[in-house]
């Protein structure tokens, strides 16, 4: 193939996009213990639903295909009630190259930003995020004044925004009907975040009020964004560690989506000798110093840098912890894995980790050896 040929790119079909961006949002959200089972059940159920939805886009003898989008289908969770994907907003996260972060910041207060995340820390849908994402969350919610009468969101209509109530008495409605009074507390609208479907309800002011707001397209970029540099930032860690060589593009994705960051401070022990395994971890910056206990103080067996392991050990054999590790030189970065996701993506890899077994028991022998007295 020539040069030309294989730089050339690919064009990638919209509906093809969509339909992935929507397993991508939904994959992120619920967070499964294993992608490959989720992604089998997530698109056999849009398969089943795929028909039900087709028939009920083509009302009034319209085309599937017809111009405004409405031959889009959506995921089977919300294939009642949507007509136009959300997912026609497209966001390429790999394309976005803006890094001076994902969103606006519209200034609040302590108190204002402490009443934000009171009242959004039980939405499912941030349940998920890391601390660095829902604070891009809560800069990025917008102020939104208003006046006894205004209706916030009305039934029936498309859903762009999330509210979080800071001030003010709002009344709920369904088909003209009294539901329900939010009383200077609140949230509604989370759903729009996901999913452009119509409002369920309408909601009206009964006094002034102060509103935070959301809307879709910047929550999906915080998200999407975030998750995106994550994953490339692991594989090109994943990529120096020898030993993952022999996973495939996907396993190593699938790892990368696992891994969980972590900091430690110079000095700061990471594992104590004895202690029961709870995952491994791979260096991503800075010098661990590998220790066992010997004549009642710890003798350095090993010194660890960027791009190597540790931990592994214990997984596999299921025995406590040989050793202890400490951060050294400076603050430590490493991507930990736990002990499920370890023997969900790397399990197949256990052979290969044993016979790193043979390598520490040597150094053990040889650290005993160095300081028995002749």
């Amino acid at each position: 193939m020539s040069s030309d040929s294989s730089s050339r790119r690919i064009p990638v079909p919209e509906e093809l996009k969509e339909v992935l961006l929507q397993f991508s949002i939904a994959y992120l959200v619920e967070q499964p213990a294993d992608i490959v089972d989720y992604a089998v059940d997530y698109f056999t159920k849009m398969q089943a639903n795929r028909p039900t939805i087709l028939n009920d886009q083509r009302g009034d003898d319209q085309s599937i295909n017809s111009q405004d989008g409405d031959g889009e289908y959506e995921p089977p969770i919300m294939q009642h009630s949507r007509r136009k994907s959300v997912f026609a907003e497209t966001y390429d996260p790999e394309a976005d190259d803006d890094d001076e972060g994902a969103t606006a910041i519209f200034p609040k207060t302590d108190e204002q930003r402490a009443r934000l995340v009171e009242s959004v820390k039980n939405v499912l849908l941030f349940r998920s995020l890391e601390k660095e994402q829902m604070n891009q969350v809560l800069d990025a919610m917008f102020e939104r004044r208003v006046e006894p009468g205004d209706f916030i969101i009305r039934q029936g209509d498309d859903g762009d925004n999330f509210y979080v109530i800071e001030s003010g008495i709002f009344k709920v409605y369904i088909n003209d009907k009294y539901i329900s009074t939010y009383n200077n507390t609140g949230l509604f609208g989370e759903l729009a975040l996901l999913y452009n479907m119509p409002r369920a309800a309408t909601v009206q002011a009964e006094t002034s009020g102060l509103l935070w707001a959301m809307d879709r397209q910047t929550f999906r970029r915080i998200l999407l964004k975030s998750a995106f540099r994550k994953r490339k930032m692991y594989e090109e860690l994943l990529n120096n560690v020898p030993m993952l060589k022999a996973l495939q593009n996907y396993e190593r994705m699938n790892l990368a989506d696992a891994l969980i960051s972590k900091t430690y401070e110079n000095g700061q022990r990471i594992i104590k000798q004895g202690d029961e395994a709870d995952g491994m971890y791979f260096i991503e910056e800075g010098t661990v110093s590998v220790r066992m206990d010997q004549d009642n103080s710890e003798i350095e067996i090993s010194l660890l840098g960027k791009g190597q392991y540790f931990g592994e050990l214990a997984l596999v054999t299921h025995r406590p912890r040989a050793a202890s590790v400490y951060a050294v030189g400076g603050p430590v970065k490493l991507a930990f894995l736990d002990t499920d996701a370890f023997e969900r993506i790397l399990g197949f890899l256990t052979d290969v980790l044993k016979r790193n077994i043979l390598l520490y028991e040597q150094m053990f022998t040889d650290v005993a050896r160095r300081d028995t007295p002749l």
